[in-house]
């Protein structure tokens, strides 16, 4: 949406119209909306009235100082100075454009008054406080106004104006919200549905179902080594139970299948202690059987892929985590 920028211009007049008219049309290159009261000169309470409403509705406020402070208000204060105040108080980015070389100002141009002196040193003090630049001719204040406004616009976007056929009616106002609204809703439908068992699972093995796992058992005792095979069952739930530790970041296949077969080891060492004693004892699940256990946790929508032969749970393998591992308060139950 194309937005154009007001910028209240502030300087004394008679003494600087040459500059004004410089600044003007380097605004309206920049696409900006000069406002200034050097049509309207604050005399009275009222045309004050009038400039504080100009500098409410305008984005930027900037100040151009040479040799004159200008006309003063009834505090004893100069308008331009009011305006700057003004514009200060209501928080709007402010510049303000001192001239560089007072003692170059010709003499019908500077204040005559050792009080109008003292007052625009005093003011020149003030604009100091905030961001300022310096120019010597109309031609160079225009350059430094349309830099500094330019890297202003940049810093401290404002709300600007649109064109009244740019901006969008009630009626599609109220289509935005009802569809922002519906948007909200399908994103938490997602969430739930992320978080929950994916369609279509309840028809795989899973939860208490069993699986049998072929493993080869490997033994050795001093020079010796012998091999057996073994058949192990597990459910789907203890299969899971086993592995998920491993992938609440990220685990790789080879550390997912090394925690199951030491899962296993008791086992074989019971099963064959009649046999073979006190020996050291390794297993290997059969490749096909790992495959299947990889697939199977992939299809249950437990696990998803972050890179090649790795894996990470998925927002719904860790609510079944939370239900496997999650240690419960005593007289709660923990499938609730």
């Amino acid at each position: 949406m194309d937005r154009k920028y007001q910028v209240f211009v502030s300087s004394t007049y008679e003494d600087l119209q040459e500059e004004r008219q410089e600044v003007m049309h380097v605004l309206l290159e920049l696409d900006c909306i000069p406002s200034g009261m050097e049509l309207f000169p604050a005399a009275d309470e009222d045309q004050w009235s009038l400039i504080k409403g100009v500098i409410d509705d305008c984005d930027y406020y900037i100040v151009i100082v040479a040799g004159r402070y200008g006309s003063i208000g009834p505090d004893g204060v100069g308008y331009t100075e009011m305006e700057y105040n003004y514009a200060v108080e209501k928080g709007k980015p402010v510049v303000a454009f001192l001239h560089g070389d007072p003692n170059s100002i010709p003499s019908k141009d500077v204040e005559k008054t050792e009080e109008g002196k003292t007052k625009l040193e005093l003011f020149r003090d003030l604009a100091r406080q905030k961001l300022c630049k310096e120019w010597t001719t109309p031609h160079e204040l225009g350059s430094v106004v349309a830099r500094s406004l330019t890297r202003l616009i940049k810093k401290h976007p404002a709300v600007g104006w649109v064109r009244g056929n740019q901006v969008p009616e009630r009626e599609a106002t109220e289509e935005i919200l009802s569809l922002r609204k519906k948007i909200e809703h399908l994103e938490s439908m997602l969430h739930e549905a992320r978080t929950e068992a994916p369609p279509g699972t309840e028809q795989f093995a899973q939860g208490g179902d069993t699986f049998e796992i072929s493993l080869l058992a490997k033994f050795y005792d001093g020079g010796m080594q012998w091999e057996d095979p073994y058949t192990a069952t597990l459910s789907w739930d203890e299969i899971f139970y086993t592995v998920l530790p491993l992938m609440i970041h990220e685990a790789d296949e080879l550390s997912m299948r090394k925690v199951l077969e030491e899962r296993f080891l008791p086992e074989i060492r019971a099963h064959f202690s009649g046999n073979h004693g006190h020996v050291e004892v390794f297993c290997r699940i059969d490749t096909e059987c790992f495959r299947t256990i990889v697939v199977q946790l992939r299809a249950l929508g437990l696990m998803k892929s972050t890179r090649p032969n790795c894996w990470t749970l998925t927002p719904y393998g860790d609510n079944v985590m939370n239900r496997l591992r999650a240690i419960t308060r005593a007289g709660t139950d923990g499938n609730t």
